[in-house]
């Protein structure tokens, strides 16, 4: 008898967009990645880290379609992973000063 754990079969490839918005602007990279993957590895493989220097997973914030999701949630065939700029000001102080603007 054969050993089994002498292979393993191919994991398969899904398709997924990659999506970073610039002030103005987009950026939308569609790519295969492992089909096991998390939105990390998805967004490593994509190539989008070195397309973007400044993009840094440990203060970017992501998600799926909208929604805020951890790093380590897993993607799925058709998503659109969306890599969100830091907020430049905080969204209750920039009410509370269109607010008293409005005054």
């Amino acid at each position: 008898m054969g050993d089994t754990d002498s292979y393993s079969l191919p994991v398969p490839l899904i398709e997924v967009e990659i999506v970073y918005g610039k002030t103005g602007s987009a950026r939308v990279i569609r790519r295969e990645v492992q089909a096991n993957a998390t939105l990390k590895e998805a967004i490593e493989q994509s190539g989008i880290l070195e397309m973007y220097p400044e993009i840094d997973l440990g203060s970017n914030k992501v998600g799926i379609f909208g929604r805020k999701r951890e790093l380590h949630a897993p993607v799925h065939a058709g998503d659109r992973i969306e890599i969100y700029q830091p907020l430049k000001a905080d969204p209750k102080e920039a009410r509370r000063r269109r607010a008293k603007k409005a005054d």
